[in-house]
C-alpha cells in the first residue's frame, strides 16, 4: 500500500509543486505582505532610474527609441513563434510537416526573441521606472510574462517533449488555446502601459 501511495503521489509531483505554489502566491497576493513588500520595491525603482540604463534612458530620447524597436521586434517574433507552434498543435496549418520538427523550431525562436525582449524592457523600465511603478497595468504585465515564462518551461514545454501520440489530443490542444491566450495577454498589457504612460 505504501508502495502504491508512493508511486502515486511521484507520478503528481509537478502538479502537486504547481498547485502548492498558485495556493502560496494567492495567499502572499491577499495578506498585508504583498502592500508592504510593494512599498518597499519603491526604492528599487528609484535606484534603477540612476542606473547608466536609466540616465541613457531618460536623456537620449533617440537611444530608447532604437532599443524600444528592437523590444518590439524581438515581440513579434516571440509572438509569431507562439502562434505558428500553437496554430500548429491545434492543426490549422503545417499539417504536412510533423508537429514535432515545428515546436523544436520555434521554441528556438522563442527562447532568442524571449532573451532581447527581457535585455530590452529591463534597459526601457530603467529609463522610466519611477513612473511604471504607479502604473497598476505594468504590474499585470510582469504578472502575465511570468506566467507565461512559468508555463512555457515548467508545463508546456515538458508535456510535449513527449511523443505527442501519447497524449490525448483534447490536452494538447488545451495546452495551445492556454499558451495563446497567455501570450496575448502578455502582448496586450504591453501595449496598454503605453496609453496608460501618455
Amino acid at each position: 500500500m505504501s508502495t502504491t501511495s508512493a508511486t502515486t503521489s511521484g507520478s503528481y509531483t509537478k502538479t502537486i509543486t504547481v498547485v502548492t505554489l498558485v495556493l502560496l502566491i494567492l495567499a502572499f497576493s491577499f495578506s498585508s505582505l504583498r502592500r508592504d513588500t510593494w512599498l518597499q520595491l519603491y526604492e528599487f525603482f528609484l535606484w534603477m532610474e540612476t542606473t547608466p540604463f536609466g540616465v541613457i534612458g531618460k536623456t537620449w530620447g533617440a537611444v530608447f527609441a532604437i532599443v524600444e524597436a528592437f523590444h518590439l521586434l524581438a515581440m513579434a517574433l516571440l509572438g509569431g513563434a507562439v502562434v505558428v507552434a500553437d496554430a500548429r498543435l491545434m492543426g490549422w496549418i503545417f499539417a504536412d510537416i510533423p508537429a514535432r520538427e515545428i515546436l523544436d523550431k520555434t521554441h528556438k525562436v522563442f527562447v532568442a526573441g524571449l532573451i532581447v525582449v527581457l535585455a530590452t524592457g529591463i534597459f526601457m523600465a530603467c529609463g522610466v521606472a519611477g513612473k511604471i511603478y504607479w502604473l497598476p497595468v505594468f504590474w499585470y504585465k510582469m504578472l502575465a510574462l511570468a506566467t507565461g515564462i512559468f508555463f512555457v518551461f515548467f508545463i508546456r514545454r515538458p508535456l510535449l517533449r513527449r511523443d505527442l501520440n501519447e497524449i490525448r489530443p483534447i490536452v494538447v490542444k488545451l495546452v495551445a488555446i492556454s499558451s495563446m491566450l497567455v501570450w496575448v495577454t502578455v502582448a496586450a498589457t504591453g501595449r496598454w502601459i503605453g496609453f496608460a504612460g501618455s
